[in-house]
């Protein structure tokens, strides 16, 4: 019943917020351009779209001012959130060190995961990284630059299934659980459970040693279930929905407005701002719109991670080169048939600058768990047409002070 009074409350908020918020521009944009979006406005509950934008104007300092605009907004509307979580994830992670104040515990630390219960594994090397350690630095970097799910579960570890939660809603996402690990199919109570942890200095010396977490406090069932059909552990064709009702949930504007408090923390009222450093905010940003072909450690296959790589909004599944004008600050997500990209887009040389975030729900078949999804025929078109068709409105909008992004990209 208390879970049902704060969907119901949360609803009221959200109904309070939309109303402010404006709802027409985004459609009559689409409109505009019937060839690319016709068929999403025809069916939008069958995609079950949701975007959010946020238009940003400068004042004469430099100063940026936001006004929201949305598309079906809706919290009552479940999507699979998939790989965006590892965005809150990284960000809690490096909220988690500076708030412990641990002498000699940094982002660059090497951690040592070790087993504690049933199906864990005992973790302490990292190819990826430079020197082969396991550290939270190396995991962000991984997360953003391709979406490793390893790299994710390892933070999952760091933080603990309650802290999340706990941390997410005191910065004023209450509905937000990130419950689960990614792609590895635990079980609800393996998944309360965390690994003990030792971090360790440069020398080798134990700096801190975590012990495992476990969360007894009561998990929401969402009662949801999608889908006409799934393929189970065993291969075999299941004729009914999918329960999502213990899957991962996060509201598309939570994600978008905790992008927007670390690209634009000085302007999120404090009570919303994580504990991060202007040297923790400058990391972040930097792996946000990173490419693979840019990375050294880690360094990528290029012909499976190409430059546009989990830059579905503006590039859709092209393969080429992203426009050396434009940068692209964003978690990208996509599983069970949802797209997901939460994004902040810059152009410094046109003076570009815009937030959108959407999800998409590519699935046309209502088979889940097959891997056959309507990503390339209608999800990544989607992407990159919504994401050109703001750009384009941007150029061509008014300013009255054109942006300086020195400090989001610095020379």
């Amino acid at each position: 019943m208390k879970f049902y009074l704060s969907i119901l409350f949360s609803i009221l908020l959200y109904s309070e917020s939309i109303g402010q918020v404006n709802t027409q521009l985004l459609e009559s944009l689409m409109k505009q351009r019937p060839d690319q979006f016709a068929e999403i406005l025809n069916n939008p509950n069958e995609f079950r779209v949701q975007l959010f934008y946020t238009q940003i104007d400068r004042d004469v300092n430099n100063i940026p001012h936001f006004k929201e605009y949305s598309y079906r907004l809706n919290p009552s509307e479940y999507f699979y959130p998939a790989s965006t979580v590892k965005m809150p994830l990284a960000i809690l992670a490096l909220d988690k060190i500076n708030s412990l104040q641990i002498p000699g515990l940094t982002k660059s630390s090497t951690l040592f995961y070790d087993s504690v219960g049933a199906r864990q594994e005992i973790i302490y090397n990292n190819p990826y990284a430079e020197n082969g350690k396991q550290t939270i630095e190396q995991a962000i970097k991984e997360i953003f630059l391709v979406s490793d799910n390893n790299a994710a579960n390892r933070l999952f570890e760091f933080i603990g299934q309650e802290a999340i939660h706990t941390k997410l809603a005191e910065k004023g996402y209450q509905d937000a659980y990130i419950r689960n690990r990614l792609d590895l199919g635990r079980t609800q109570e393996e998944s309360r459970q965390t690994q003990a942890i030792d971090a360790f200095d440069d020398n080798g010396k134990l700096i801190y040693h975590f012990n495992p977490q476990y969360n007894k406090q009561p998990l929401p069932n969402y009662n949801v279930q999608l889908g006409k059909g799934y393929i189970n552990n065993n291969d075999s064709l299941i004729n009914a929905p999918l329960d999502f009702s213990t899957k991962n949930r996060i509201y598309l504007n939570d994600l978008h407005h905790i992008l927007q408090s670390v690209i634009f923390h000085d302007q999120t009222p404090k009570e919303n701002q994580f504990n991060l450093t202007t040297e923790d905010r400058a990391f972040l940003t930097k792996w946000m719109h990173t490419l693979p072909t840019e990375s050294v450690y880690p360094t990528y296959d290029t012909a499976a991670y190409w430059p546009a790589y989990c830059k579905f909004l503006y590039m859709g599944s092209e393969k080429g080169p992203v426009p050396s004008n434009i940068k692209i600050f964003n978690k990208v997500g996509d599983a069970y048939g949802f797209l997901l990209d939460i994004s902040y887009i810059v152009d410094p040389i046109n003076k570009v600058e815009f937030m959108l975030s959407g999800v998409i729900y590519c699935n046309q078949d209502g088979i889940l768990n097959d891997g056959k999804y309507d990503y390339d025929t209608i999800g990544f078109p989607f992407y990159k047409n919504m994401g050109r068709l703001m750009y384009d409105f941007e150029l061509k909008r008014k300013k009255e002070f054109l942006p300086n992004f020195d400090s989001i990209l610095p020379q």
